[in-house]
């Protein structure tokens, strides 16, 4: 059993959050703690080999299922409703396979249970050709990254997961190396055993094609109890492009 690094703040109905692929918990500290306004005790999770939480020498799904069931058991829940973003849905999807009882509630931010492309690389490569421990400023990395990366907003996203060292230089708060090789895993699809009965949001960006038509009916053939929502001028990175939209239809959905 591995401690995952977590915040937690509110009291109510225990809600917790998982990140997606290269994030942590600060992704989702400003609408979790609008959350916490409203009722509700949030836990926002670390993954492993990513944040603050224990780097390991495997990552795949079943594995991250497995930590948030020793964290759900460890924080004495009956039971919690799951948040997860991208990589992290899809940790919330194994999650209610392998302990349905442990989820009253599930959201799945912008992400199918499909098997998806390598749209990674561009990302690994400009991180992995880069020794961050020799650069001496913010500023050096961000424009390193300009070059390599189009995305602005990945961009941000990626300096967000940089520290800098006592001795100067820079490192991620990911663990790089061990993603990069389990690559596989994290783009794989999460297997079925059973239609889901447990209430489940999918919430899809506007903007985003992460989630198409032809998921959707793969989404309502999984889940019994499903609702389909679509965020109006939203990315990939729904909780940041549009947080009051997507804090509406969270709430509407929890009652």
């Amino acid at each position: 059993m591995i401690q995952l690094n977590f915040k937690s703040f509110g009291e109510g109905r225990p809600i917790i959050f998982l990140h997606g692929l290269f994030g942590m918990l600060d992704n989702w500290q400003t609408f979790g703690k609008k959350m916490a306004e409203n009722g509700y005790e949030v836990f926002l999770i670390d993954q492993r080999d990513h944040g603050k939480s224990p780097t390991t020498e495997a990552f795949n799904y079943k594995l991250l299922a497995n930590d948030l069931k020793d964290f759900v058991v460890d924080q004495g829940l009956n039971s919690a409703i799951i948040v997860g973003h991208s990589m992290g849905g899809k940790t919330a999807m194994q999650f209610v396979v392998d302990w349905p009882y442990l989820v009253d509630k599930l959201i799945i931010v912008d992400i199918a249970p499909k098997e998806y492309p390598n749209g990674h690389q561009a990302i690994f490569d400009a991180l992995l050709d880069y020794d961050l421990a020799t650069i001496q400023s913010r500023s050096e990395v961000y424009e390193y990254l300009k070059s390599k990366l189009e995305d602005e907003s990945t961009i941000q996203f990626l300096l967000k997961n940089m520290n800098r060292l006592p001795e100067g230089g820079y490192q991620l708060k990911m663990n790089l190396e061990l993603l990069y090789k389990e690559y596989s895993n994290i783009i794989s699809n999460v297997t079925f055993k059973d239609t889901i009965k447990v209430p489940t949001l999918f919430v899809k960006g506007a903007l985003s094609n992460y989630i198409t038509k032809d998921d959707e009916m793969v989404i309502k053939s999984l889940f019994a109890n499903v609702i389909i929502k679509e965020i109006p001028n939203a990315s990939h990175w729904v909780h940041a492009d549009q947080p009051q939209e997507l804090f509406n239809v969270f709430t509407e959905f929890l009652g």
